[in-house]
Protein backbone atom coordinates (compact mmCIF):
# COMPACT_ATOMS: atom_id res chain seq x y z
CA UNK A 1 0.00 0.00 0.00
CA UNK A 2 1.19 3.45 -0.26
CA UNK A 3 3.87 4.60 2.49
CA UNK A 4 4.75 1.20 3.12
CA UNK A 5 8.46 1.41 3.00
CA UNK A 6 11.59 -0.60 4.33
CA UNK A 7 14.43 0.50 5.72
CA UNK A 8 18.15 -1.70 4.96
CA UNK A 9 20.91 -1.47 7.10
CA UNK A 10 24.12 -2.14 5.29
CA UNK A 11 28.15 -2.27 6.55
CA UNK A 12 30.07 -0.22 3.80
CA UNK A 13 33.11 -1.04 5.24
CA UNK A 14 33.97 1.28 7.90
CA UNK A 15 30.61 2.85 7.84
CA UNK A 16 27.07 1.84 8.03
CA UNK A 17 24.48 3.47 4.60
CA UNK A 18 21.44 2.95 4.93
CA UNK A 19 18.52 2.69 2.18
CA UNK A 20 14.86 3.18 2.02
CA UNK A 21 12.38 1.55 -0.59
CA UNK A 22 9.13 3.18 -0.72
CA UNK A 23 5.73 2.20 -2.29
CA UNK A 24 5.27 5.68 -3.67
CA UNK A 25 1.93 5.30 -5.36
CA UNK A 26 -1.32 3.78 -4.87
CA UNK A 27 -1.98 0.87 -4.90
CA UNK A 28 1.15 -0.36 -4.71
CA UNK A 29 3.20 -2.76 -2.18
CA UNK A 30 6.79 -3.77 -0.80
CA UNK A 31 8.23 -6.69 -1.08
CA UNK A 32 11.56 -8.76 0.70
CA UNK A 33 13.16 -11.68 -0.35
CA UNK A 34 16.53 -12.95 0.25
CA UNK A 35 17.60 -15.66 -2.41
CA UNK A 36 20.87 -17.11 -3.11
CA UNK A 37 22.82 -15.10 -0.66
CA UNK A 38 21.06 -11.73 -2.14
CA UNK A 39 18.43 -9.77 -0.38
CA UNK A 40 16.12 -8.13 -2.61
CA UNK A 41 13.50 -5.15 -2.19
CA UNK A 42 10.72 -4.24 -4.75
CA UNK A 43 7.98 -1.85 -5.27
CA UNK A 44 5.62 -4.13 -7.24
CA UNK A 45 2.41 -3.27 -8.46
CA UNK A 46 -1.03 -4.43 -8.05
CA UNK A 47 -0.62 -6.45 -11.09
CA UNK A 48 2.52 -7.64 -9.73
CA UNK A 49 4.97 -6.07 -12.38
CA UNK A 50 8.11 -5.04 -10.33
CA UNK A 51 8.68 -1.52 -11.17
CA UNK A 52 12.10 -1.04 -9.27
CA UNK A 53 14.41 -3.18 -7.26
CA UNK A 54 16.80 -2.90 -4.71
CA UNK A 55 19.87 -5.81 -4.35
CA UNK A 56 22.52 -6.08 -1.37
CA UNK A 57 24.66 -9.09 -0.77
CA UNK A 58 23.30 -10.76 2.23
CA UNK A 59 26.23 -11.09 3.85
CA UNK A 60 26.64 -7.15 3.81
CA UNK A 61 22.84 -6.71 5.30
CA UNK A 62 22.46 -5.52 8.99
CA UNK A 63 19.01 -4.85 9.56
CA UNK A 64 15.56 -5.02 7.24
CA UNK A 65 13.02 -3.12 8.84
CA UNK A 66 9.38 -3.34 7.39
CA UNK A 67 7.55 -0.50 8.57
CA UNK A 68 3.96 -0.85 6.71
CA UNK A 69 1.43 2.10 7.06
CA UNK A 70 -1.29 1.21 9.48
CA UNK A 71 -4.44 0.15 7.77
CA UNK A 72 -8.19 0.27 9.05
CA UNK A 73 -9.21 -2.98 7.91
CA UNK A 74 -12.10 -5.37 9.56
CA UNK A 75 -10.02 -7.98 10.17
CA UNK A 76 -7.27 -5.66 12.19
CA UNK A 77 -10.33 -3.72 14.21
CA UNK A 78 -9.51 -4.77 18.24
CA UNK A 79 -12.06 -6.69 19.69
CA UNK A 80 -15.21 -5.44 20.82
CA UNK A 81 -14.97 -2.71 18.12
CA UNK A 82 -17.80 -4.70 15.97
CA UNK A 83 -19.70 -2.12 14.15
CA UNK A 84 -22.92 -4.53 14.06
CA UNK A 85 -22.36 -5.16 17.85
CA UNK A 86 -25.20 -2.02 19.25
CA UNK A 87 -27.95 -4.75 17.36
CA UNK A 88 -30.10 -7.12 19.54
CA UNK A 89 -29.20 -10.32 19.89
CA UNK A 90 -25.16 -10.36 18.62
CA UNK A 91 -23.72 -10.80 21.93
CA UNK A 92 -22.62 -14.02 22.87
CA UNK A 93 -23.68 -15.18 26.58
CA UNK A 94 -27.06 -12.73 26.84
Amino acid sequence: MKGDRVEIVVDAGDTTRTYEVVASRAGRRVETAVRRGVVEVSEVTRSGSVVRTARFMATRVLALVEQPVPREDASERPLGDDPKAGRAGLHPGE
